[in-house]
């Protein structure tokens, strides 16, 4: 590679190479992955991204995205070297346009910043993945969910215009700010969620909408997992749907205490719902989740706790946003299965995790979005030695996707695919599908440098 040819198109400052490589760049969250890229390249504009492209694409150099590095599956390390475009400083919301209700903005933007720059304004982007600190190119590139998918749904429904760059560098648009679009392929929607092995995604524009006026949280303590998951369906039936379920474990909510060093509001159940309800006042709220509190307490609920205070909401949102975090913490090392099932299934599933556990002899913990069937399952290294940790890991791991395949469930539901779940990814789709996904790889990039060796290998 020639560095120097690199330089002209960067100016100096912002290329880094051997020692001078942060080692933050060799890996991700939490993926046991680790790569160091031949050189670091932090991109300011499309027009330096295009030219990296060309260049990359005229020697066959392997290229990959980056954003804060906040992935758990090893979809922004580079497992071959090559070039790493960092986003981190490409980082400029360039328009709000509140007659279209949309907000233009540069991939580097965090998710945090997002918030910060909307509230004021009166308005939210609805998608909510735990990890603030995330890019917005990242969570294009993983297509992420988070607690409010429930009513608000994912990623891909709030993009209505991408800018792209293709890996022979030339630069294409895709979608604009209006709401109906039936003119052909729908390619704006392919490239959401292709972990950059399409195209490199260098701005956007994501839907936007008023901040509902009031919103409340109800806390739900249950005896055991099966009146809190059964409690679900039920609930997602009632007439004012939820804007997120979310269930958590006792041990997890001990760990996120021993982790933040303050107290859970209520330890009395094994279990717990947490529901949220938005609107535009209190009286329409507590009349729409007056059902739902009904449902949990014939489901074999204990209480319920009111989250209307700042005090209480800061309590109880700080432990679950500390969920990953905290357990990260109490072990040695672990790996997450993200897998997705039917909601009817989640309980079932939930305890079959309970089973591995037993049957391994391996620390599992769970917790997630049970108004959608995306279910976090950690699975835990603690003192195993590091032979009986890969035969466990992979044991259980095997058993988790063919438990959910059985369900007909799938890999991911909102962390992608990246590095290290491709093998699973190609046991649980058909070779039809599968085939599929390696001809749109080809046409996009038929020189296999974006990203390679991501979500399936084309060789």
């Amino acid at each position: 590679m020639d560095v120097d040819f690199l330089k002209i198109i960067i100016p100096e400052g912002r290329i880094f190479t051997g020692d001078e490589i942060n080692e933050d760049f060799s890996h991700d969250e939490l993926s046991e992955v680790k790569k160091y890229p031949d050189v670091v390249v932090e991109v300011l504009t499309c027009e330096e991204v295009s030219k990296i492209m060309k260049y990359a694409y005229e020697n066959h150099i392997p290229v990959v995205a980056r954003g804060s590095g906040t992935g758990l599956v090893g979809g922004a390390v580079p497992v071959c070297g090559g070039i790493l475009i960092s986003f981190q400083k490409m980082n400029r919301i360039l328009e709000i346009d509140e007659n279209n209700l949309t907000l233009t903005l540069e991939p580097g933007v965090l998710l945090s910043e997002i918030a910060e720059y909307l509230t004021p304004l009166g308005f939210f982007y609805p998608p909510d993945p735990g990890e603030k600190t995330a890019t917005i190119g990242g969570n294009i590139a993983t297509n992420a969910g988070g607690m409010r998918a429930v009513k608000y749904g994912v990623t891909r429904d709030y993009v209505r215009y991408l800018e792209v760059v293709l890996s022979n560098g030339d630069v294409i648009e895709l979608g604009g700010k209006i709401v109906k679009n039936s003119s052909g392929y729908s390619l704006k929607d392919m490239l959401v969620g292709s972990e950059g092995t399409l195209g490199i995604i260098t701005k956007a524009t994501l839907k936007i909408l008023p901040i509902p006026k009031c919103s409340i949280s109800l806390l739900i303590p249950f005896k055991d997992i099966d009146g809190t998951i059964s409690s679900v369906p039920k609930i997602m039936k009632t007439k004012t749907m939820p804007t997120a379920v979310e269930f958590m474990e006792k041990k997890v909510i001990i760990d996120a205490e021993n982790f933040l060093g303050k107290k859970f509001p209520d330890k009395s159940g094994d279990a717990y719902l947490l529901l949220t309800y938005d609107g535009n006042s209190k009286e329409e709220i507590e009349k729409g989740f007056e059902e739902a509190i009904d449902i949990c307490f014939e489901n074999g609920a204990l209480d319920v706790f009111l989250v209307d205070t700042e005090e209480r909401k800061d309590d109880v949102w700080t432990a679950r946003g500390a969920f990953l975090e905290a357990i990260k913490a109490s072990t040695t090392e672990m790996d997450e299965c993200d897998v997705v099932v039917p909601k009817n299934h989640v309980a079932e599933f939930v305890k079959f995790t309970y089973d591995l556990s037993e049957k391994y002899d391996i620390r599992i913990k769970n917790f997630g979005h049970a108004g959608d069937g995306n279910l976090h399952v950690y699975i835990l290294k603690d003192e195993l030695d590091e032979e009986d940790w890969k035969i466990k890991l992979s044991a259980v791991f095997d058993e988790l996707y063919e438990k959910a395949k059985e369900f007909s469930g799938k890999v991911s539901g909102e962390h992608g695919i990246g590095y290290a779940k491709m093998q699973y990814l190609k046991e649980n789709e058909s070779p039809e599908v599968l085939n599929l996904m390696k001809g749109i790889k080809k046409v996009f990039d038929p020189k296999n440098i974006l990203n390679p060796h991501k979500i399936i290998d084309v060789i």
